[in-house]
């Protein structure tokens, strides 16, 4: 078993994103998987940078169906980095979103590695993506015009108004209504609010 599939295995148990039965499902994507789907990811072949973005705001008609629901709006960044020593492709994300029934904004944000993961399970490619230090994680799918990002958590550590210090340390533990979400991919500037270092924001905005 290579190396890229036990680390596929033990985001799965670290994050309880795969429940058992789909962990048995997991195998490693090949070289062409993995590279098809982040051309669909990204709408391109991934250069120095690339960038996607994924928003839902969730209306009333919305939230009065999924009374359980505690996520208001979401918005998800992945961003694709060709790493300097190993030549490979190092995939990250940074998740922002907004209570229900609380103020402020919530964010986090992790490594997703340079390997996707391939589901048998209708052959679905998902993109693990975990937090630091037991942090929790979530998977990433795209639907299949690749206009939406399909994430999926059990829980993941989150922080509010960007103080990542263990005063302000929460999680999103997910519920009936909070497990599955389906968010919108749309121009990388409606993500601008979750980059915070201004070089990267420059190339945010570029893209």
């Amino acid at each position: 078993m290579k190396l890229s599939l036990i680390a596929a295995l033990a985001f799965a148990a670290l994050t309880g994103v795969a429940h058992a039965d789909e962990a048995d499902k997991v195998r490693e994507t090949t070289k062409a998987e993995a590279d098809a789907f982040n051309a669909r990811l990204y709408s391109e072949i991934p250069g120095t940078k690339s960038y996607a973005c994924f928003v839902r705001r969730y209306d009333a008609e919305h939230l009065a169906r999924h009374p359980k629901q505690k996520v208001a709006s979401m918005k998800l960044l992945i961003s694709a980095e060709t790493d300097k020593e190993d030549k490979q492709l190092h995939n990250s994300f940074r998740l922002g979103f907004r209570y229900r029934h609380r103020s402020g904004d919530f964010d986090s944000s992790g490594s997703c590695g340079s390997h996707a993961v391939l589901l048998s399970q209708g052959d679905e490619v998902r993109l693990g993506c975990g937090v630091d230090c037991e942090g929790g994680g979530i998977e990433v799918a795209l639907s299949k015009d690749n206009k939406s990002a399909i994430v999926r958590l059990e829980r993941i550590r989150v922080w509010q108004n960007n103080k990542p210090d263990d005063d302000a340390e929460q999680s999103l533990v997910a519920g009936a209504d909070d497990k599955i979400f389906r968010l919108d991919r749309t121009d990388n500037s409606e993500c601008a609010s979750l980059v915070t270092d201004r070089k990267e924001l420059a190339a945010l905005r570029h893209k």
